[in-house]
């Protein structure tokens, strides 16, 4: 009897052992980095004409709207491209997003700058992680915008321009926030822009357009610049001419 207790007790002792180093185990295991991956929700196109390194278009939607949006452009874009439009990570309602969230005062919209800098910063990490889920030409990234979308194309390529071929900016503006955090004019000299504004649009004064491109050719840029009769919005007009400055 005396025997069988002694062995029983061992056996607890080494079920305690097994189950505390097993412990131990699971812990490390869970608290390994895992391989990193793109943090913002986005859908895709692969490229038709298939290539080990083709470039990339990341797209951006406008405040209100999501990922569907400017992807229905999608099949328009050239064949060679990897097409990717991304979900901005500020839920408004369903199916409504957005990079900041807007207030008004005295009719003027103001985006909250702390939530604007935190999308520029999850949208770089996003491009920084991309290819662990897409092979892609890392020279060849553009970024194409509307409204909001076109806003934070601005903020990413003026400061990290050598992660980016190339910006679009449908209907958007410059922050002055984003001024300061802006590189030195010799990182600036590959960028390529493109900038489209309806000279009736209501929510983004034509002005914000023209002051922009005015504020690029300081920095030595010298942007594909055009202004539609329209409103705010992206016009078939405004959309040939984007594609007419990608393929270039």
């Amino acid at each position: 009897m005396l025997k069988f207790t002694k062995k029983k007790k061992a056996m607890k002792h080494v079920i305690i052992i097994f189950l505390f180093f097993g412990s131990t185990f699971y812990s490390y295991a869970q608290s390994k980095p895992k391989p990193s991956a793109p943090s913002l929700y986005y859908v895709f196109k692969e490229p038709k004409i298939k290539s080990a390194s083709p470039p990339v278009i990341i797209l951006m939607h406008g405040v209100g709207s999501n990922e569907k949006d400017l992807f229905s452009f999608a099949n328009q874009l050239p064949d060679s491209f990897l097409v990717v439009s991304l979900r901005a990570p500020i839920t408004l309602s369903k199916d409504s997003y957005a990079w900041y969230h807007l207030t008004t005062d005295n009719g003027k919209r103001i985006g909250n700058p702390i939530e604007a800098e935190a999308s520029r910063l999850m949208i770089i990490q996003f491009i920084n992680t991309l290819k662990s889920k897409h092979a892609y030409n890392d020279k060849r990234v553009y970024l194409c915008g509307f409204s909001q979308g076109a806003i934070m194309a601005y903020s990413i390529g003026l400061t990290v321009p050598e992660k980016i071929k190339g910006i679009a900016v449908m209907s958007g503006k410059l922050l002055e926030e984003v001024k300061p955090q802006i590189v030195s004019k010799d990182k600036l000299k590959n960028l390529n822009v493109f900038i489209s504004h309806g000279i009736n649009d209501g929510v983004i004064p034509l002005t914000d357009a023209r002051n922009a491109n005015s504020f690029l050719k300081t920095l030595g840029i010298q942007a594909t610049y055009k202004e539609y009769s329209e409103a705010h919005t992206i016009s078939n007009a405004m959309f040939n001419d984007m594609l007419l400055w990608i393929k270039k």
